[in-house]
C-alpha cells in the first residue's frame, strides 16, 4: 500500500484532480471551492461529488446548479439509523465512505461536515479495511432543492469540521488543496472494493466532468478547515474560546488553519496556518467576522 508520503506527490498534468467535499449546511465554502475550481488559486482540480449529512442542505442547491451540475448524494444519521435498526454511528460512517470511495475522489474536503469522522471512516480511506458491499440506504426520493432561507444547524459539540459562512476563510482551504500538489489516482493503483452507488447524479453530466478512474490510490487525504491555531481550541465553538481565554489573560490572539484530518479533533498536521488579531474592545461577533474576512485577497 503506498505511504502517505508517495501520495502526496506532484500530479500529472494529463488528468485533473478529482475532489470530493462533505457538507452539512448552507456550502458557502462548498461555493468558494465551486469558483476556485480550475483558475490559478485551484489549479488542475475539480469539484466532482458532494455528499450532505442533511437533505435540506443549501450547498446541494449550490452543487446541482453548478455549471457543470455536481453529483450529490445525502446521507443522513437519524435516517440510516431508522433504515438500520442497531446500527452504530461506526456503521453511519462505514456508509458514508463507501459513498466517498464511489465517487472516485483524488481529495476529500470537510466544508461545514458537522460529524466527527470516526476511526472506521479514516481506515478505510486509508485502504486498510473495506467498505460495506451494498448500499445500506434506497436511492434518495426527488425532492424539491432546498432553498437558501432554510435554517442552517449550529454546530455540536465536538464537531471536527468548521461551519463558518464567509468565502474569505475558503481562500486558505484553495491554498492548502493547490499545496497538497494531490496525485490524481492510477490504473496502477490498489483497487477500491467496488459497491453500487446511491448517488443523486444529475444527467448527462459525464462528459463535463472529469473522467473517473478505474482504480483508486490509497491512502486518499482528507482536510479540513479549523478557526484555530494549531493545538488550542480544538473541537467546537473555538472562536468562543479563543474570544473567552483572551479576556481572561490566557490568550494574546488566535488563528485559522488547514489541516489533515486524523483521529484525533483537530490535530492533523497543520498545512496553512494564519495568526488573527483579537482587540479588546471586540465583541465576539467582531472576532468572528475578523477570522472570515483577514485573509480576502487585497
Amino acid at each position: 500500500m503506498p505511504s502517505l508520503q508517495e501520495t502526496i506527490v506532484p500530479a500529472p498534468a494529463k488528468r485533473v484532480r478529482r475532489i470530493t467535499v462533505l457538507i452539512s449546511g448552507s456550502g458557502s465554502n462548498l461555493q468558494a471551492l465551486l469558483d476556485a475550481a480550475g483558475t490559478p488559486s485551484l489549479p488542475n482540480a475539480a469539484i466532482t461529488h458532494v455528499i450532505s449529512s442533511r437533505s435540506a442542505a443549501y450547498g446541494l442547491t449550490r452543487a446541482r446548479t453548478a455549471n457543470p451540475p455536481i453529483p450529490t448524494s445525502v446521507c443522513a444519521l437519524k435516517t440510516f439509523q431508522n433504515k438500520n435498526p442497531g446500527a452504530t454511528r461506526e456503521d453511519y460512517d462505514s456508509e458514508v465512505a463507501r459513498l466517498v470511495l464511489d465517487s472516485k475522489p483524488d481529495l476529500i474536503v470537510l466544508a461545514g461536515w458537522m460529524h466527527i469522522l470516526s476511526d472506521r471512516f479514516l481506515r478505510i480511506l486509508s485502504g486498510e479495511i473495506e467498505p460495506p458491499s451494498k448500499p445500506a440506504l434506497g436511492p434518495p426520493q426527488p425532492a424539491s432543492l432546498p432553498t437558501q432561507t432554510e435554517p442552517i444547524p449550529s454546530k455540536p459539540s465536538g464537531s471536527d469540521a468548521t461551519t463558518t459562512s464567509s468565502t474569505s476563510a475558503t481562500t486558505e482551504l484553495d491554498a492548502s488543496i493547490s499545496k497538497l500538489s494531490i496525485q490524481p489516482n492510477s490504473e496502477q493503483s490498489t483497487s477500491a472494493p467496488q459497491s453500487q452507488s446511491t448517488s443523486e447524479k444529475e444527467p448527462d453530466t459525464s462528459a463535463k466532468l472529469p473522467p473517473a478512474p478505474e482504480t483508486l490510490h490509497f491512502p486518499i487525504p482528507i482536510i479540513n478547515l479549523h478557526p484555530a491555531l494549531p493545538g488550542a481550541f480544538d473541537g467546537a465553538n473555538a472562536i468562543g474560546r479563543a474570544f473567552d481565554a483572551f479576556h481572561a489573560g490566557q490568550v494574546e490572539g488566535t488563528g485559522v488553519m488547514v489541516h489533515r484530518v486524523v483521529a484525533e479533533v483537530d490535530r492533523g498536521e497543520p498545512l496553512v496556518v494564519r495568526k488573527v488579531e483579537i482587540k479588546k474592545e471586540d465583541k465576539v461577533e467582531d472576532l468572528e467576522a475578523r477570522i472570515h474576512e483577514f485573509s480576502q485577497p487585497p
